[in-house]
């Protein structure tokens, strides 16, 4: 089958949405839940810092196991989408986020808040890529598409700007514990009407690359820890009996 045809198979297989603007709303709404959750938390910092006895070399933690996670599997969420739906794959990275961002609320310990994360960002990396491609198979090409990617990038871009103005009036006025709690009705209300307003890919044969994705998140995680402890563990000059830098 040539790429043209298999294309429009693709294209024929995903049913048209009812709304297209609905679809974009959808859409754009879980890739700024996504992105926003990579700052918002950062303004809580100090608060989660003073409420779970966070060390200061183990607080940066809380963002890097949410970038770490997301960053490292991205590929794989992409993949998944083709292997297995994108819609399908797209509601269950949402739904894996809202879960984990419900239970890094009620966190009461650092491992906790930390899987939390981690889990957040395995969401993430399953419902970004394939939010993307969701729109390539649900606007029609010319000015639909278009408008809708330019829509997309709009939110990406702002999504750093807006967590971190949400983060300082949720931990103003609430807790920090809220700016995990505010991505679970978003997220909710996401899931639900996709169904309803997105339709599904034609799936795509092929095969997973666990092992891959594994080991390149493994290393990545291990090069971010060592050039976090690096500072902390670098030898002391010969000659000083104290500090000397």
């Amino acid at each position: 089958m040539s790429v043209t045809s298999a294309r429009g198979v693709g294209l024929r297989t995903a049913a048209t949405p009812r709304r297209l603007g609905l679809a974009l709303a959808v859409i754009a709404t879980a890739q700024l839940m996504v992105v926003l959750d990579a700052t918002i938390v950062n303004v809580a910092l100090p608060h989660i810092q003073t409420a779970l006895g966070f060390s200061g070399s183990n607080l940066e933690w809380v963002v890097n196991a949410y970038a770490l996670a997301f960053g490292g599997l991205l590929l794989l969420g992409g993949r998944s989408g083709d292997l297995l739906g994108r819609r399908r794959v797209f509601i269950a990275g949402v739904l894996l986020f809202s879960v984990a961002s419900l239970v890094g609320g009620f966190a009461t310990d650092q491992a906790w808040l930390l899987a939390a994360r981690a889990v957040q960002g395995i969401g993430g990396a399953f419902a970004a890529p394939t939010a993307m491609s969701l729109i390539a198979v649900t606007f029609p090409e010319g000015p639909p598409r278009n408008r809708a990617m330019g829509v997309y990038a709009a939110v990406s871009a702002a999504g750093g700007a807006v967590g971190l103005l949400a983060g300082g009036l949720l931990t103003t006025y609430a807790s920090w514990r809220w700016v995990m709690f505010v991505n679970v009705p978003i997220g909710i209300g996401v899931a639900l009407a996709a169904p309803w307003v997105l339709g599904e890919s034609e799936r795509q044969r092929g095969r997973f690359d666990l092992a891959g994705a594994i080991t390149g998140s493994l290393g990545l995680a291990a090069f971010v820890y060592g050039l976090s402890n690096a500072a902390s563990t670098r030898p002391t000059p010969a000659g000083c009996s104290g500090r000397c830098w």
